[in-house]
């Protein structure tokens, strides 16, 4: 037989496989099923899925259970189907003002008491630059207070300031402080923009004795308080108040068929919570039900998971739902640095997050170009009679805004599988993070496209003989090749 004749047969024969596989989701996919389950996740006795509302706990519960009844399999280390994760959630106080040489600091104005307790007194300062180990090795800290920069080199976006300052924290406790200060010098980020964002209560992963010190940020994006200004400080915080709040990602996983393949494992995620109850709208609804985000991203996983359950591809499945994303990624993140499977066991993440859809003819692909499996991803796309597209707002900065970048930096490529969408236009806007995003407003057909082209996507990257990289040049290459031991 010649080569070229090899060649087609092969490919015939792959294109009438993966065929199969589409039409085979096709007939298992309970679609009655899923609609239940989109309308009671977005549903107004869910009040929002806010982490810190009680409430939460019936999304967890239904997650989990829909997961049991599948024959999905509990991860070892974990609570059955849940990690649990302890959240603070942390108020700001009735009072507060720090005087540093002439200048006055007021709780609201120009300082922000992101956590820890009450405090107040005069303390000497100490200059520890951007808080680095290295910056706090030699330093007599006892009784007095550590002042930083915000962030670190290279590391000024608002999820690295809150993840720097978190190991700064620590690092300051350890060492003895009383706490923690932090000039807020980024000029990308406007101090009016971060005070109207944090003046308020906040939810943070619990850090044990580290959370007890005071963390607090000053305006100083003159980048003024430094030398001779900062000998010490009179402070006085008052009615700073913490109350502890369990969290709980669920996690299930499905065993693999291959010898081999099944030791690695397709991490299929979404987040499960959205913004809970806020300021209502003109027709008074104030529960923010979140169909779009992310209901719709926690049914895909939740059916990929049923389907996978009774069709186990050749690499293992892990299943992952988290909390907290809208607080700032904490579930994932948790995951990230507490992982229930290691992580260098884990090839790829398809990640699913959402803010809405203005085209139901295509997928957005938020890091489309940036993986070996892109191919792949396209194809499961494309048989469903939609197309694959990138992200069309790279402005935005979805990649590092979603539950996906935590573990890409770890080096675990990891795109996120969106609805379709060409713009942040009117038509995204009018629903994201509005009371409005409900499921009786969605396009329920392309819902079930979105849902099923999901799980080829998944079962096709599940299958490939090959292990998915990073491409050449991505900045999360070598990252990769570390957590992979260089292959």
């Amino acid at each position: 037989m010649k080569k070229s004749t090899i060649t087609l047969s092969l490919l015939l024969a792959a294109g009438s496989f993966s065929y199969a596989q589409k039409q085979d989701i096709e007939k298992k996919f309970d679609g009655k099923a899923a609609i239940a389950e989109f309308t009671y996740l977005a549903s107004d006795e869910l009040m929002g899925r806010d982490p810190a509302r009680p409430e939460m706990k019936l999304a967890y519960t239904f997650i989990a259970d829909q997961l049991k009844a599948a024959g999905a399999t509990p991860v070892a280390g974990a609570d059955g189907f849940y990690q649990n994760i302890p959240f603070k959630l942390s108020a700001p106080p009735k009072s507060g003002t720090i005087k540093i040489g002439n200048s006055v600091f007021t709780q609201g104005q120009n300082m922000l008491v992101l956590d820890g307790k009450s405090f107040s007194g005069t303390y000497e300062l100490v200059d520890v630059g951007y808080g680095l180990e290295a910056d706090f090795a030699g330093k007599d800290l006892k009784g007095k207070i550590a002042v930083a920069n915000a962030g670190a080199p290279n590391k000024l976006t608002p999820n690295e300031l809150f993840s720097e300052g978190r190991g700064k924290t620590l690092r300051a406790q350890e060492a003895g402080a009383i706490a923690l200060i932090e000039r807020f010098n980024v000029p990308s980020i406007p101090w009016q923009l971060v005070s109207g964002f944090l003046n308020r209560t906040q939810l943070s992963v619990d850090q044990g004795s580290a959370s007890d010190l005071p963390y607090v940020w000053i305006e100083d994006v003159k980048n003024q308080m430094k030398g001779d200004k900062l000998k010490s400080a009179e402070v006085a915080v008052d009615g700073k108040v913490n109350i502890p709040i369990e969290g709980k990602n669920v996690i299930a996983w499905i065993e693999g068929t291959d010898p081999e393949l099944k030791k690695e494992f397709i991490m299929l995620s979404a987040h499960y919570d959205h913004v809970g109850v806020g300021t209502p709208d003109a027709k008074g609804d104030s529960i923010y039900n979140g169909a779009r985000d992310n209901a719709v991203g926690t049914v895909a996983v939740m059916n990929a998971a049923k389907y996978f359950a009774k069709n186990p591809p050749k690499r293992s499945i892990l299943i992952a739902l988290w909390t907290a994303e809208e607080k700032g990624l904490l579930g994932s993140g948790y995951f990230a640095n507490n992982p229930l499977i290691p992580l260098n066991q884990i090839v790829y993440n398809l990640n699913i997050d959402n803010g809405g859809y203005n085209d139901t003819s295509i997928i957005t692909v938020i890091g489309l170009g940036r993986t070996s499996a892109d191919f792949l991803l396209e194809e499961a796309v494309a048989e469903f009679g939609i197309k694959a597209v990138a992200d069309p707002s790279p402005e935005q900065g979805l990649y590092d805004r979603s539950d996906n970048v935590n573990f890409a930096r770890k080096g675990i490529p990891a795109p996120t599988f969106s609805l379709g969408f060409t713009a942040f236009d009117d038509e995204i806007n009018k629903y994201y993070h509005k009371p409005g995003d409900h499921v009786d407003n969605f396009d329920l057909d392309y819902a079930q496209l979105y849902w099923k082209s999901y799980i080829l996507s998944a079962q096709k990257i599940a299958n490939w003989i090959q292990r998915p990289v990073w491409v050449a040049g991505d900045k999360y290459e070598e990252v990769g090749k570390e957590l992979y031991g260089g292959k």
